[in-house]
Formats: C-alpha cells, structure tokens, sequence
C-alpha cells in the first residue's frame, strides 16, 4: 500500500522546508502530487523530490522556477541513461559481426566530431 504524506507532515520530514517553499514547488510544476479527500497527498517519491529542491533552493540560492529547472535536467539526464542502458542490451544481444560493424562505426563517427570540434 502506498504511503501518502500531507502538506505538513512533508514539512516536518524535510528540514527547511515550510508550507508556502512547498506550494511553490507545486506551482512550478516540480512536484505533482495526488489529490486525496480534496487535499494535496505526497508519495514517498515527492518527499524525496521535496528534500532535493529544498536542498537547490538552500544550498545554491535558487528560487522555486530554477530549482524545478534543475530538477527537470536531473530527469532528462536519468531518461537518457536509461535509454542508453537499452541500446546497450540491444546491441549486446545482436550477433558478433554486428556488434563489431556498430563498434566500429560508433569509432568513425566518434573521429570524424573530433576532428570537426579541432
């Protein structure tokens, strides 16, 4: 069963972090929590987000939009590697020849930006 968290119980989890940071966080869309009986809900999955802004919005001074911007790259970066995991599994599972044709390839093309970034 999942664990749900009210506003203020993920304001007593995560040090710093008070009512209106939180709300800001939810308006800048870093944050998407449920609505439960017609009052925001946090996922353990949020609390852990919250902590990370929360951390951004201290540690570096930024505000709610650029935490949240932070926070957007962080996914895209963690999307990446997981797609790249997956063509990593989908090559290894290809025949040698194949694997050595797109090693070598991957080498001429990984060259050739080199040679052009000289």
């Amino acid at each position: 069963m999942t664990r749900f968290y009210s506003e203020t119980e993920v304001v007593a989890r995560v040090r710093g972090l008070t009512v209106a940071r939180l709300r800001s966080f939810v308006a800048a869309d870093c944050l998407a929590p449920a609505e439960r009986e017609g009052r925001l809900a946090f996922g353990e999955a949020d609390v852990a987000r919250a902590q990370l802004l929360e951390e951004l919005v201290e540690d570096f001074e930024l505000d709610a939009e650029a935490a949240a911007m932070v926070v957007s790259l962080v996914d895209q970066i963690h999307g990446l590697r997981r797609e790249l995991r997956r063509l990593g599994e989908a090559v290894a599972a290809e025949h040698p020849e194949v694997r050595s044709r797109i090693r070598d390839r991957l080498k001429t093309v990984v060259a050739a930006r080199s040679e052009r970034a000289r």
